[in-house]
């Protein structure tokens, strides 16, 4: 009777290519983990550059009149007023003479161009991130109910025409402010890292 022998295979070859293969898939999975991770602090920062520069250019074009929403020569530096067309054009909602009375007060007019300005900057510059959120959401609140969309018509009766009874842009705005404030998105393309090592910052994390 024939006796075939199998030749001997070290269980020491099976146990180093599983090794490989753990260590080559742990690389690969970490890898993704830190594309992911890039991927989004590149877009939390492109979407906080891109909401700090709606409150930048807001500023802008209704201190020095640039032509578009505010017509060249009606602008702050001119002596225009920011929030007089916008609060006394205001016709629904549970404010309405709140705003009218309101409407091209100075200081009105400078809390409400201070706050474009301070938040632009900070929100594109990527400091003081949760400070901006609160001023900004705030300052969102306000002008959503100086629109109020939950209104079908206006107070003579006539459509509002809103859109949407609760989302417009002011609340996406407002969202926006916060996402990136919760995600720390001042540190990509922006001087948050900078921003947090001040004594004062680190002592007051709100501050960030």
């Amino acid at each position: 009777m024939a006796v075939h022998e199998h030749p001997h295979r070290s269980p020491g070859f099976h146990l180093s290519a599983a090794f490989r293969w753990h260590r080559t898939g742990s690389k690969s999975a970490v890898s993704a983990r830190l594309g992911t991770r890039t991927a989004q602090a590149y877009a939390l920062a492109s979407l906080r550059i891109l909401t700090g520069f709606a409150f930048l250019w807001a500023f802008l074009d209704k201190a020095f009149g640039l032509g578009y929403a505010t017509a060249s020569g009606k602008g702050w530096i001119d002596g225009g007023s920011p929030t007089k067309g916008f609060l006394s054009s205001v016709a629904a909602g549970p404010m309405e003479s709140t705003f009218h009375s309101w409407a091209g007060d100075t200081w009105a007019d400078w809390l409400f161009m201070l706050g474009l300005l301070g938040i632009g900057v900070a929100v594109m510059a990527g400091v003081a991130l949760w400070p901006a959120a609160v001023a900004g959401t705030a300052m969102m609140a306000l002008m959503w109910m100086a629109e109020w969309p939950p209104a079908r018509h206006l107070s003579d009766g006539s459509p509002s025409m809103s859109t949407n009874p609760f989302a417009d842009y002011h609340v996406i705005y407002a969202v926006a402010l916060i996402a990136v404030a919760a995600a720390g998105a001042g540190a990509t393309w922006g001087l948050g890292r900078l921003w947090a090592r001040l004594p004062m910052i680190r002592d007051h994390t709100w501050l960030r």
